[in-house]
């Protein structure tokens, strides 16, 4: 479905009502090399309260964009991206939410970058039920011999070597137990549209 330009704050009736996890995954910001901001659609979108923590594949580049975060959701959750220089910021997380093993990487250990053969190793070495990784600056999400592998793209648009025009997008995850389903943003011209995603870990 679409949100038009009349209609910037919109998320799920179900997130501000559930007792669910809601997790943000935003990565490759690269502010202010590559974009000067988060799309101001998007921030308004993102209010502070509604998630309990972030996910991010890294490429913050500075500790400003690291501070917008912040004011978004406290918790968050960070890997080092090949542009970052966050000394704190690890290689890469294995997190549980709900009961699904999470898997965090920025995405350019991955070679070739994207490979889906080169991202289940990664996620048969962190053992994790659903791998995270970034790099693209394109939403990416699939099903792969029983997991589940997600790229939230670059939340600003940042420009990439590997993609020249860049689509605007972040992921909302909603974990409730076994299930996990995301809603993917994405900002193609004046409107945001959503895409609707379920995963269910496979008993």
């Amino acid at each position: 479905f679409t949100i038009g330009r009349g209609c910037v704050s919109f998320l799920p009736l179900s997130f501000s009502e559930s007792k669910e996890m809601l997790v943000l995954v935003v990565g490759d910001l690269h502010i202010p090399q590559r974009a000067s901001d988060i799309p101001a659609k998007f921030k308004k979108m993102l209010s502070p309260g509604k998630i309990q923590q972030i996910l991010c594949t890294g490429n913050l580049t500075t500790k400003d964009s690291l501070t917008t975060l912040r004011q978004i959701c406290s918790d968050i959750h960070c890997v080092k991206g090949d542009f970052d220089d966050f000394r704190e910021f690890p290689e890469f997380l294995v997190l549980k939410l709900g009961e699904f093993k999470v898997g965090v990487i920025h995405g350019h250990q991955v070679v070739p970058w994207g490979d889906r053969e080169s991202l289940a190793i990664w996620q048969r070495r962190l053992d994790v039920d659903v791998l995270v990784f970034g790099h693209l600056h394109a939403y990416r999400e699939y099903d792969h011999e029983g997991k589940h592998y997600l790229c939230p793209g670059s939340i600003t648009g940042a420009f990439s070597n590997l993609n020249g025009e860049v689509v605007p997008s972040f992921v909302l995850m909603d974990i409730n137990g076994s299930r996990l389903t995301t809603y993917v943003y994405q900002l193609i011209g004046e409107e945001v549209k959503v895409k609707k995603v379920d995963y269910v870990k496979p008993q």
